[in-house]
């Protein structure tokens, strides 16, 4: 198999974390680009979702509309700090 070079511009400090990210998987760059394009080439297809914005699902919006709920709700204890909390949970 011939090898080619492949020349990219990418933002230092995202260099720097990806490839302490990889290092500590015991990979360099150019292996995770490799499997990278090896499975744009078996898939056909980038190998995930990209998308513009995530839409927010219904149990998303419950969520936070429970949360907002219990924040305004003054039946429910607050807590300071975690020993107060810990102490009430083991209360």
């Amino acid at each position: 198999m011939s090898t080619a070079n492949l020349s990219i511009r990418i933002d230092s400090e995202l260099k720097k974390e990806v490839e302490n990210c990889l290092e500590e998987m015991g990979m360099t760059m150019s292996t995770a680009i490799n499997i990278y394009l090896k499975q744009i080439a078996k898939q056909r297809a980038i190998p995930f979702r990209i998308t513009a914005n995530p839409k927010i699902n219904q149990e998303t919006i419950d969520a936070i509309a429970e949360g907002a709920r219990i924040a305004h709700d003054k039946s429910v204890p607050g807590f300071k700090d975690m020993t107060s909390l810990i102490e009430a949970l083991n209360s």
